[in-house]
């Protein structure tokens, strides 16, 4: 490791903290401060594949506040504990335009959060990279469909009896109302369990959100309905007539 610093020493002549350059022989190169040639305080880090992080460090560790540019081109900006995403952040698709803006866990999304499309948004919790439970849809025309998100188990592997059968589980949508927009806040209030109706629509959703793809999945019909299927009711959406 080469680098170029200005920096206070001690009596010994070791180097304590200061900010300087510090290049890899791996490619890698970090900008900034440090103390007792650990990453500590502001700095940027570029990493072999062109990605960088830049934000605090403690502890040669990506702690505090910072900004990963992955090299996809997504963003993640928020929270950052023990090198991991944690606390408030919010992560950035760059192929979709969506981004995911809530609490993480240990460099998971998971928690109370929302799911923002380019029309539409979803306002839950998470768990496991999952929506699940109570939440709802909101949808730019200006209205809101309500449900929860259910996890059910899908088998694989069936055909090989000789082998372990996989668990994979599935968040399914079932929607119970729609209503008119209202204000939300990151604080998810008790919702009262849905009643179950009948004919109430289940939709099996996209398995949860990763950095690579925006992963809550989206109702079966985003208010505006599908053809063919359910009469238009209030808000131009679709519902279950008589």
């Amino acid at each position: 490791v080469a680098h170029t610093s200005l920096g206070t020493t001690n009596t010994e002549g070791a180097e304590e903290l200061g900010k300087g350059i510090y290049k890899f022989k791996n490619g890698a190169r970090y900008m900034g401060e440090y103390i007792k040639n650990k990453k500590h305080g502001q700095g940027t880090f570029i990493y072999p594949d062109g990605s960088r992080y830049e934000g605090e460090w403690a502890d040669d560790q990506r702690h505090g506040h910072g900004v990963y540019y992955y090299v996809n081109n997504d963003t993640y900006t928020g929270d950052w504990f023990a090198h991991q995403r944690h606390g408030q952040g919010t992560y950035f698709y760059a192929d979709t335009g969506s981004k995911y803006v809530g609490t993480w866990v240990n460099g998971q999304q998971e928690g109370a959060a929302e799911l923002v499309h380019l029309n539409h948004r979803y306002q839950g919790k998470f768990m496991n990279k999952n929506p699940v439970g109570p939440g709802k849809y909101v949808f730019d025309i200006g209205c809101e469909q309500h449900g929860e998100y259910r996890l059910t188990d899908t088998e694989r592997g069936e055909e090989e009896e000789e082998e372990e059968t996989l668990i994979t589980i599935v968040p399914k949508w079932k929607a119970t109302k729609i209503t008119d927009l209202a204000l939300w806040t990151p604080t998810l209030a008790e919702e009262q369990p849905p009643t179950e109706g009948p004919g109430q629509e289940e939709v099996v959703g996209i398995e949860g959100a990763e950095p690579q793809s925006v992963g809550a999945a989206r109702p079966a019909h985003l208010c505006g309905g599908l053809p063919g299927m359910w009469p238009v009711g209030q808000c131009g959406v679709r519902t279950l007539s008589g």
